[in-house]
């Protein structure tokens, strides 16, 4: 038996089609957790650890996201089985630079050599993470299942077609496109505050530039989709 990562394959095939197209140095930063929250109790440490993190572009996504399918007990957090239930998969959707990150590694580089003990790889993988390329969305992370999204109010304050949503396990992420948005603002009432505005309508946990869970795949029980 094997952890089951993909659970909507047609929803996954749909949301890696709506991911921004990447440009040659560009890569997408993925990740795989094990949450103490949502494993009902069977994680008695740890409140979360970082099982796999990996760099893809779209057309290996689906494939590299497979191959973490790996036979259940396979997954561990310092020697505990990591059950199915706290199992979740992230991305950047944001693209990644990997000539930013190649040039922070090696400024990182000369740091490590006075170093007793490191990780090579995960340094490398740290550099990427941190190496945004472009702002193609602003993120809205609201942890609150409870909140009303209303679609209309965001079509006529940010655009329609501007944003897209994602429902998660928690909550919602709003991923407001913000040239579109932007351009959208000033034609419409001649000013800039969309991202203003979403603050002041929403209870919003963190924005910015952020992992999201991937849709059609696993979060803790829960299968995050498009709304």
């Amino acid at each position: 038996m094997n952890y089951q990562i993909i659970v909507d394959e047609n929803a996954l095939i749909s949301f890696v089609e709506w991911l921004p197209e990447l440009e040659e140095s560009e890569t997408f930063f993925v990740a795989l957790f094990a949450r103490k929250k949502y494993s009902n109790g069977l994680i008695k440490s740890n409140n979360q650890t970082q099982l796999r993190r990996f760099t893809s572009r779209k057309e290996k996504l689906i494939d590299n996201i497979k191959q973490l399918e790996l036979p259940v007990g396979a997954w561990k957090m310092k020697g505990e089985i990591a059950p199915q239930e706290s199992l979740a998969c992230y991305i950047s959707l944001n693209p990644r630079c990997m000539r930013k990150a190649t040039e922070l590694m090696g400024k990182k580089c000369w740091d490590l050599m006075n170093s007793q003990s490191y990780n090579l790889h995960g340094e490398a993988l740290s550099c990427i993470q941190k190496s945004k390329s472009r702002t193609i969305y602003v993120d809205f992370d609201m942890d609150d299942k409870d909140i009303d999204i209303d679609k209309k109010w965001l079509d006529f304050e940010v655009g329609k077609g501007n944003y897209q949503i994602v429902e998660t396990r928690g909550g919602y992420h709003v991923l407001v496109q913000p040239e579109l948005a932007t351009n959208f603002r000033k034609s419409s009432f001649n000013d800039n505050r969309w991202y203003q505005l979403i603050q002041e309508k929403y209870p919003v946990d963190q924005s910015g530039d952020q992992l999201i869970p991937i849709v059609g795949t696993c979060q803790g029980g829960f299968v995050p989709k498009f709304i």
